[in-house]
This record gives C-alpha cells, sequence and structure tokens, in this order.
C-alpha cells in the first residue's frame, strides 16, 4: 500500500446509486444499504480480524465524537453525507428498531475481483456482503412481517461503491503480482473496464425494464480528478502529499498515532495516502447530488428524487 496520493486517485473508481420505487416513501422516510470498501466502510471491519482498519487515532479526528470509528476518513466519509448514517452490519447494535433505517455492509479492502485484498484475509467480499444483505431481509421480516420488509428494501436508498483496491491491493500490490503476471496494465484496464461496463449495462437494461431512472452511476473518478488536477480550484493547497501518513508524500501505508499529521485537514485533498479528505468527500457528494451528465447517468440523484418526491 505505497501509493502516493496522485496515483490512488486515478484509479478506476464504480459508484453506483440505487433509488428504490419511485411510487415509495419520501426520502426521508427511505432505509439506507450500503456496499463496498473502504471508502464506505464505516466499522465492519473493527469486527473482523484483519489488518485493513481505521479504529485508531488519528483517524476520526474530525468526526462528531473526535474517535475513530473505522471510517477510513478525518471526519465524514461520503454515505455520511448522502443521508442519516447507517451503523455497520457487524456491530452488535444494530438490531431491534435500528435495523429499519437500513445496515451498512461495506468492507475496506474488498474489490472487484474476489482475489483482491488476500493479503486482509478477514474481509467481507461483494458476494458476502450480499448474503449478508439476505440475512438482514430475514431479521428485518422477522420484526415487522415479509410484506413490510419488502417494502422497506423496494423503497431503499443502495450506495455500492468498488474498484480501487483492484489496482491497490491487487495488480499493484507487490512486484510480479498474479494479475500483473496475467495481464499487461493497459489489457488489466481493460479487462476491469469490462466489468464496469457490466454493471453500466445492468444499470440501463433494469431503468429499461422498471421505466424510471431508478438505478444511477456515478463517474467518481472524473469526481477525483477535478481536485487531483487543479486542487487549488476547490481550495485544497496539494494533491500531491497527503495529510497523514509517512514517507515521500506522506504516501506510505495508512495513518498510524506515529504519522506525520497535517493541523488542517480542509485544506488537503487527500486525508491517507488512499483516501479523500472528509472536505473532498463532501464534494464528491456534491456531484452525486446534483453533478451533470459528466459525473452522473442517467441523472443526479436530486433529480431521481425530486421524480420520486412529485410521484407520491
Amino acid at each position: 500500500m505505497g501509493m502516493s496520493p496522485v496515483v490512488s486517485a486515478v484509479i478506476a473508481l464504480v459508484v453506483v446509486v440505487i433509488c428504490g420505487n419511485l411510487a415509495g416513501e419520501s426520502e426521508a422516510a427511505r432505509a439506507f444499504f450500503v456496499f463496498g470498501d473502504s471508502l464506505v466502510d464505516n466499522g465492519n471491519n473493527n469486527f473482523l480480524a484483519t489488518t485493513a482498519r481505521a479504529d485508531a487515532p488519528p483517524y476520526g479526528i474530525d468526526y462528531p465524537t473526535h474517535r475513530a470509528t473505522g471510517r477510513f476518513s478525518n471526519g465524514l466519509n461520503i454515505p455520511d453525507l448522502i443521508t442519516e448514517a447507517t451503523l455497520p452490519y457487524l456491530s452488535p447494535a444494530l438490531n431491534g428498531e435500528r435495523l429499519l433505517v437500513g445496515a451498512n455492509f461495506a468492507s475496506a479492502g474488498i474489490g472487484i475481483l474476489n482475489d483482491t485484498g488476500i493479503q486482509f484475509l478477514n474481509i467481507i467480499r461483494i458476494s458476502r456482503q450480499m448474503q449478508y444483505f439476505q440475512q438482514y431481509q430475514q431479521r428485518v421480516a422477522g420484526l415487522i412481517g415479509p410484506v413490510q420488509a419488502q417494502r422497506l428494501v423496494n423503497d431503499a436508498l443502495v450506495l455500492i461503491t468498488l474498484g480501487g483496491n483492484d489496482f491497490v491491493n491487487n495488480y499493484y500490490l507487490v512486484p510480479f503480482s498474479a494479475r500483473s503476471r496475467q495481464f499487461a496494465l493497459p489489457d488489466y484496464v481493460v479487462y476491469l473496464i469490462s466489468e464496469y461496463r457490466k454493471m453500466i449495462d445492468m444499470i440501463s437494461s433494469l431503468n429499461a425494464e422498471i421505466g424510471s431512472p431508478v438505478f444511477i452511476a456515478a463517474n467518481a473518478h472524473e469526481m477525483n480528478m477535478d481536485f487531483v488536477t487543479n486542487p487549488q480550484a476547490y481550495g485544497f493547497v496539494t494533491s500531491k502529499v497527503a495529510c497523514c501518513g509517512q514517507g515521500p508524500y506522506n504516501g506510505i501505508g495508512l495513518c498510524t498515532p506515529a504519522s506525520n499529521l497535517c493541523p488542517n485537514r480542509d485544506i488537503y485533498a487527500f486525508w491517507d495516502p488512499f483516501h479523500p479528505s472528509e472536505r473532498a468527500n463532501r464534494i464528491i457528494v456534491q456531484q452525486i447530488l446534483t453533478g451533470d451528465n459528466k459525473y452522473m447517468h442517467p441523472m443526479n440523484l436530486s433529480t431521481v428524487l425530486a421524480i420520486d418526491n412529485s410521484r407520491t
């Protein structure tokens, strides 16, 4: 995990936002489900025997409690900024009425490919996250009945974030990695793009089948590149040096109590070598909510929710 922030920022990233039935509940009443990697993990890995954790300071230094929560951020992450925060699915506190708000199934270290993040051993791969989601639905059905449970899921807002680790924690993990021996870098990019396109094709076909833009995709790579290539335009002093880390550009390893730490996190695009600062996350979420077709396909989240609210 020894990449500079600039390199980690140009990694392919898939973000899909799924809105439930457009004749469903209002935005405020929606459950929220989160799947993916460390960009959206809010603490599941705290409950796993893995090194992919953010449960020690200075992670969380700007979080409301000023404590490390398992979020790979100095403060809030992307799901926190979209809607009401949900608890990690593995948290013992996620029970009873708290289940009705939704759940976060994300796990730091995973990727699109099953062999991504193998060095972290015990992480929740995307297939396992989906299994937990099925388990969640059974738990909710036991609480409010199967009909209401299905309605809650159908009307939910879902965030899926994948892709970055397939480079950092797979292709570039070690010299002569298995994937780098299998693919030249351009071919590997093509391979991952093909996996990305499968998701885009799925989104388009589902939208056509449902007749409404329920499934939308965010081009987070483009969002990141905006402040990577021109950080000053967004109020950052640099996108080349992480706020917290060690080595050249603070670009080696994760953030630890012994790391170099900048005094003002708001002027750094990257919190650690791999994750945006809270302020950068706010820029990304603003584009998810209001961005044009450069960033969102087929439309932004606010537009979809406005259509939803007009039909309720």
